[in-house]
C-alpha cells in the first residue's frame, strides 16, 4: 500500500495550519478544538516552515512552566520537517516514523501540500492489509480442500 491510497480513504485531507508568530496558548486551543495532535507551521506563501505537536507543547511546559502559553509557536516548533509523497510505500513511512519518533508526516505532491499522514492512519492501513491477507489465505486453504 502507498501513501496516496491512505489519503484517498481519509474523510478529509484538510491540514490545519498555524503561523510561527501565533502564541503557543492559541495553538494549543486550536489543537484541542480540532481534536488533532499537530499543526503545520506555514509562512505567508503557505510554505512549510515547521510543525508543532502536543508533545512539543508538553516539553515546553516542562521546561518553561506557565510561561509557555505566551511563547510563540516559533519557540517550540520543529523546523526540520520530514515529509513524504503519495508514491511512498507504507513500509517506508513506518520506518521514518519509528526511527524519528514522530507521529505526523505532511504529504507533498509535486511540492504542494496534499495532506497529513498520522501514525493512526498507518496502523489502520496496516491492520486492513493484514486482515485482507488473512482472508486471502483462508480462501486459498478452503479452496484446496
Amino acid at each position: 500500500m502507498i501513501v496516496g491510497s491512505i489519503l484517498k480513504e481519509k474523510q478529509s485531507n484538510t491540514v490545519t495550519t498555524t503561523v510561527a508568530d501565533q502564541s503557543v496558548g492559541d495553538a494549543a486551543k486550536l489543537l484541542n478544538s480540532k481534536r488533532i495532535g499537530a499543526l503545520l507551521v506555514v509562512d505567508d506563501k503557505s510554505a512549510i516552515v515547521g510543525i508543532i505537536s502536543e508533545r512539543d507543547i508538553a516539553r515546553g511546559l516542562a521546561l518553561h512552566g506557565g510561561k509557555v502559553e505566551a511563547m510563540t509557536v516559533r519557540d517550540l516548533m520543529t523546523s526540520d520537517v520530514l515529509v513524504c509523497s503519495p508514491e511512498d510505500p507504507l513500509e517506508k513511512l513506518m520506518g521514518v516514523m519509528t526511527n524519528n519518533r514522530i507521529r505526523h508526516l505532511p504529504v507533498l505532491d509535486k511540492g504542494k501540500l496534499a495532506g497529513m499522514i498520522t501514525i493512526g492512519d498507518v496502523v489502520k492501513a496496516r491492520l486492513e492489509e493484514a486482515a485482507m491477507q488473512v482472508d486471502q489465505l483462508r480462501d486459498y486453504v478452503m479452496a484446496g480442500r
